[in-house]
């Protein structure tokens, strides 16, 4: 049975309060539609990184609109030079992240990432590396992957590992490929799927950017 409305936000609430990482007392939740929408303040990036993942995990999410915003205390104020120069360090201490591939830019305690990297985790590495910054409102991971293989062999091995996934029914899943752009589609029974599938397809060489249009039913 679908969940309503009323109840998908009072379970998104609840998970927000189980979440140690947030602060779930500055943060609203509506819903409308099976679409979840989170606004209020978050005292950083990481916090507000684990408030949409937290209503994500909800079963019954169709969609997230955040709408947060990071209000930093002043203590924790960095300038931009200086979130520049930590990210610099934090790429550079990270055994995942190829060293020198990847630029940074920092403005108005916004992040952004740039580079070709020849795999997917090794983007999700950076990522991971930076987002924990203090003083860091946001990052934009404009990190692209240099493609490795065949495109022709691109969508066989996409679906071969949402065959290998327990947590994905391939069957109900379509992956259609178009240069280094996959697109999926089709039916989804959580956004936990959801997530795994683009996780599984966008971890496959030669897949730079994925589409995932699949749908919550």
């Amino acid at each position: 049975m679908s969940k309503t409305d009323a109840q998908l936000q009072s379970d998104v609430i609840d998970e927000l309060a189980f979440e140690p990482k947030v602060d779930a007392s500055t943060i609203g939740v509506t819903a409308k539609g099976g679409v979840i929408t989170l606004t209020g303040t978050v005292r950083n990036y990481p916090e507000k990184y684990a408030a949409e993942h937290a209503a994500k995990r909800v079963g019954g999410v169709r969609g997230i609109a955040e709408e947060l915003k990071v209000e930093i205390p002043s203590t924790f104020h960095r300038s931009d030079a200086q979130i520049a120069r930590n990210a610099l360090i934090a790429l550079e201490s990270d055994i995942d992240v190829p060293m020198n591939k990847i630029t940074v830019k920092a403005e108005n305690a916004w992040l952004t990432i740039e580079g070709v990297l020849d795999w997917h985790y090794q983007r999700e590495a950076a990522m991971r590396a930076v987002q924990h910054l203090i003083g860091l409102k946001g990052v934009s991971n404009l990190i692209t992957i240099k493609p490795l293989i065949s495109p022709i062999d691109v969508k066989a091995k996409i679906r071969r590992a949402f065959e290998r996934n327990a947590g994905i029914d391939a069957s109900k899943v379509q992956v259609a490929l178009v240069g280094d752009t996959v697109t999926l589609s089709g039916d989804v029974r959580s956004w936990s799927e959801h997530e795994e599938a683009t996780y599984a397809a966008s971890s496959v060489p030669g897949v730079i950017f994925v589409h995932n249009y699949t749908h919550v039913v």
